[in-house]
């Protein structure tokens, strides 16, 4: 199993122009509503905890309201007709292998290289074949060509190796800025440098020479390209969202010079009918979220159903993959109204209640628990079953078994961490990653997106799920390591238990900041699928950078305010 260099994102912390809620508000005391015929007996008030969270910025009436003009027979004809002419496009750069990488680059930057999946894997495959697989043949190749092949084989799956790239500094002794050639070069060995695996020095020396030299040089760089640079310092493309990517992408290509027409108007109108298919999605999980009642009768939990379609969206924006989006916003619905039970609403007895009933899944004995948590497992396990109903009628797998287990283990590790913080023990950075990256939820995540595949045997669904088992754990260890860096000092602040940042202070002595950076660096560290499941693992780290890259932008609305607008509402087109 190679490392997850390749699947790894950066980490940054709270950048947000307006304040969060400070600290927390303890609740009003419940008294207990019983009393007897001879006496009435005082009762202890329960002491609960407030987030104090935003409200959502997206009512449901606004959210059924929306609409988009970019559905029907029309637009789906005029589609169809650049896809077949960019079909073309392809096949008659075959001859040219410079001109037919940038074009596959373009295409899938833009977002619709999936339209030409088998276009493309011929075209990889002929390339690979005739010159990355011979190293005479890729000695005699230019650094720019060398560069971007290796990323774009290395991003379908081609063993290239690094030694390709072994001369880099002899070939880029003359670069200068102010040549856009040149700096297209710079540009390409940095971004071919993040698709590494454990050990490659070269390609380490090469993203840390790149990365000098387009800083100490930004302001040098004329036309077009600055922009391009810019972005990329401040993410390498391999740990940007997709569907994110696309929106700026096809801006900046359209502004191109050379920039092909028939490539810009499938982009732009892809885009479009996507965005068409994504509000239709969200408005299916409007109408569950608000048949569950959470938003009013969980009041203390964080109403984010937008923001948890945005998250299911950055997964996978693909229009075929509309199950799949609507079952993840209600697996990310779950997974945050039940860490607020836990982190910040239950009592420790109502908490240990509440997981056993979990684990037996056992709806009958919900008649035990308060009735806030009545509501919470009712609607947590119906939710689970039509869940696995709509698996079941699409794959014809029965999933619930996988889910149920899933879930308890998911459940258990936050009654873990309800007891850490209800005894004050401080557990190590160790203890709270090896449970930690269940809680986050990722684990969870990728279960469904698994079942979403169709198994012949429960034998084949267990084996992939033992093959798949470093990808969760990677994967899920990245999301929990942004999150902290992105949320810890808002939910210490409140009282949460201690998180990888304060884990690592206890164990080391290390200042915040210096634990912040030790952090950081162990996210860029961690590096027979369907491929949504590959997709969904890789996104997940990229979505949490993007989520927390501001601050927590899942805790504040305002955050993603603009992204929402810009990726669900508002169309390219403007029409």
């Amino acid at each position: 199993m190679a490392s997850m260099c390749m699947l790894a994102c950066p980490i940054l912390g709270y950048k947000s122009s307006k304040a969060p809620s400070s600290g927390y508000n303890i609740s009003k005391p419940l008294y207990s509503s019983q009393s007897t015929s001879t006496a009435v007996t005082s009762v202890e008030p329960v002491v609960r905890r407030s987030a104090n969270y935003d409200p959502t910025l997206w009512s449901f009436d606004h959210i059924q309201s929306l609409s988009s003009n970019y559905t029907g027979e029309d637009y789906v004809a005029r589609a169809d007709a650049l896809k077949d002419t960019v079909k073309m496009m392809i096949r008659r750069q075959v001859g040219n292998v410079s001109n037919t990488l940038e074009l596959i680059d373009d295409l899938q930057r833009l977002g619709i290289g999936y339209h030409f999946e088998d276009e493309i894997s011929d075209v990889l495959e002929m390339i690979y074949g005739d010159y990355f697989e011979t190293q005479a043949k890729w000695e005699s190749m230019d650094l720019n060509l060398k560069a971007l092949g290796f990323r774009l084989l290395r991003h379908h799956g081609y063993q290239v190796p690094q030694e390709i790239l072994s001369n880099f500094k002899d070939m880029i002794q003359n670069v200068k800025p102010h040549v856009m050639e040149d700096m297209v070069t710079v540009l390409n060995l940095y971004e071919a440098s993040y698709l590494c695996f454990e050990d490659e020095s070269i390609l380490d020396e090469a993203r840390e020479w790149t990365t000098k030299y387009l800083k100490e040089n930004l302001y040098d760089i004329i036309g077009e390209i600055s922009s391009l640079v810019s972005h990329a310092l401040d993410f390498p493309l391999h740990w940007r969202v997709p569907r994110v990517e696309a929106k700026w992408y096809i801006d900046v290509y359209g502004k191109r010079n050379g920039s092909n027409r028939i490539v810009t108007e499938l982009a732009k109108l892809d885009f479009d009918m996507s965005q068409a298919v994504h509000l239709e999605d969200l408005k299916h999980s409007s109408r569950w979220w608000k048949n569950t009642r959470w938003d009013e009768k969980l009041s203390f939990a964080r109403d984010r159903l937008v923001e948890h379609f945005m998250w299911s969206l950055g997964f996978s924006y693909q229009p075929k993959f509309s199950l799949g989006r609507r079952i993840l916003t209600m697996v990310n619905s779950l997974i945050t109204s039940i860490d607020d039970v836990y982190d910040v609403y239950g009592t420790l007895d109502e908490l240990e209640r509440f997981t056993d009933i979990v684990n037996r899944w056992d709806v009958n004995s919900i008649k035990d628990l308060p009735d806030y948590m009545k509501i919470c497992f009712l609607g947590f396990y119906n939710t689970v079953n039509e869940i696995s109903y709509n698996i079941l009628t699409e794959t014809g797998f029965l999933a619930l078994p996988y889910l149920k287990k899933a879930w308890a283990n998911y459940i258990n590790t936050y009654m873990v961490e309800a007891r850490w913080y209800h005894s004050g023990y401080k557990p190590t950075l160790q203890e709270y990653l090896d449970n930690a990256y269940i809680s986050i939820g990722g684990p969870i995540i990728l279960m469904n997106v698994n079942c979403l595949t169709t198994f012949s045997s429960n034998e084949e669904m267990l084996q992939s799920m033992e093959r798949a088992e470093n990808i969760v754990r990677y994967s899920s260890l990245i999301f929990r390591l942004a999150n902290d860096l992105g949320t810890s000092s808002e939910e210490i602040a409140r009282g949460d238990i201690p998180k990888s940042i304060q884990c690592y202070m206890n164990d080391s002595g290390a200042t915040e900041e210096e634990a912040r950076m030790y952090i950081k660096e162990r996210a860029l560290g961690y590096s027979h699928f369907s491929k949504e499941f590959i997709e969904c693992a890789t996104n997940i780290p990229r979505m949490t950078q993007f989520m927390y890259n501001d601050g927590d932008g899942h805790g504040h609305p305002y955050i993603t305010e603009s992204h929402v607008l810009s990726l669900l509402f508002n169309p390219i087109q403007g029409i």
